[in-house]
């Protein structure tokens, strides 16, 4: 395993076995020749890829079939840690036997799953799961060169952050499979939110059409709805003492607010709660910490504070600043 894998020996310990087998012992490690593609009767393809954020860069080769567009053979060459070789070498296994346009689907959370031992238990830690995205772009490279294309035309169309080119949908996909809650789980998983922090929230220095915090309470939203597809937790959260509405709004906020509002050093408290004349639930918050005075406060925050209650309590409930 490589050295720069481990962080104080206790990292080791959330690599699955298929992770450290494939480290020391990659199947597909080596090169592809012209001569090889002659002799399985396909063209070679030859990518580079590289994650600017690490230093890591890969180099995939490809035998795609003249007549089918199969590939029919796949190496690589990885210069980075131990975690990227593996990811690269199952990536490889994994595009063998498809379509060029079927190996173009395959994510890095189909790569990461691939090495798992269990289904439910992550094969590598959350802090180097960004290694399988330079497995997933470096298909996107062969591709484009196979089909005498610009890679950008390939890429995803709804990118949420540009610094580790994370689709939305990969987003959506980490948060579901995982079950995250929190923007640094986010980052740990897909590396979204990880460098320049202006896919977060409103208020970085480029402006986006989506932030992660709208995905991360849509999504939670989603997840609780389908958990309780009868509309359970709204019902009952309209027919609760004000009270347990308190208790119940406290919970949200420990579990899915504070947590994405402490990373920028930021938090939240709940001043009020009443019930309106207008048949909604009026939430009154106060920011503390560096949320207190943020020109984003108003707009972004706000937003997400809203559409996080409302996911996974009720679309009754409205917040205002106190």
């Amino acid at each position: 395993m490589a050295k720069n894998d481990l962080i104080g020996g206790s990292l080791w310990e959330q690599y699955s076995k298929k992770v450290a087998d494939r480290m020391n012992n990659p199947r597909h490690f080596g090169e592809l020749t012209e001569e090889d593609a002659t002799k399985l009767g396909g063209r070679l393809v030859v990518a580079n890829e590289g994650a600017e954020s690490c230093g890591d860069t890969v180099r995939l080769f490809w035998i795609v079939g003249d007549e089918d567009e199969v590939i029919k053979a796949a190496k690589f060459k990885s210069f980075g840690c131990g975690t990227a070789i593996a990811s690269t070498d199952m990536m490889a296994e994994m595009c063998i036997g498809k379509t060029v346009e079927q190996a173009t689907k395959i994510t890095n959370l189909d790569v990461e799953h691939a090495l798992r031992d269990t289904e439910d238990q992550a094969a590598v830690p959350p802090q180097k799961m960004h290694c399988s995205v330079m497995a997933y772009e470096v298909i996107k490279q062969a591709t484009a060169i196979y089909r005498n294309v610009d890679v950008a035309t390939l890429q995803d169309k709804d990118i949420v952050c540009e610094c580790a080119r994370v689709s939305l949908q990969m987003v959506e996909d980490a948060i579901r499979i995982n079950d995250l809650t929190t923007i640094e789980e986010i980052a740990d998983y897909t590396k979204a939110g990880a460098f320049c922090k202006s896919c977060i929230e409103p208020g970085g220095h480029e402006k986006r059409d989506i932030y992660l915090v709208d995905i991360l309470a849509r999504v939670r939203g989603e997840i609780e709805r389908e958990k309780n597809p009868e509309g359970v937790v709204e019902d009952d959260f309209l027919t609760l003492s004000i009270v347990k509405q308190i208790k119940a709004i406290e919970g949200a906020l420990d579990q899915y607010i504070r947590p994405a509002l402490a990373s920028d050093g930021g938090g939240i408290e709940l001043d009020d709660v009443q019930a309106g004349d207008d048949g909604n639930i009026h939430v009154y918050v106060k920011y503390q910490g560096a949320c207190k005075g943020c020109a984003g406060s108003v707009a972004g925050t706000l937003s997400f504070v809203e559409k996080t209650l409302q996911g996974t309590l009720s679309d009754k409930i409205r917040v205002q600043v106190a």
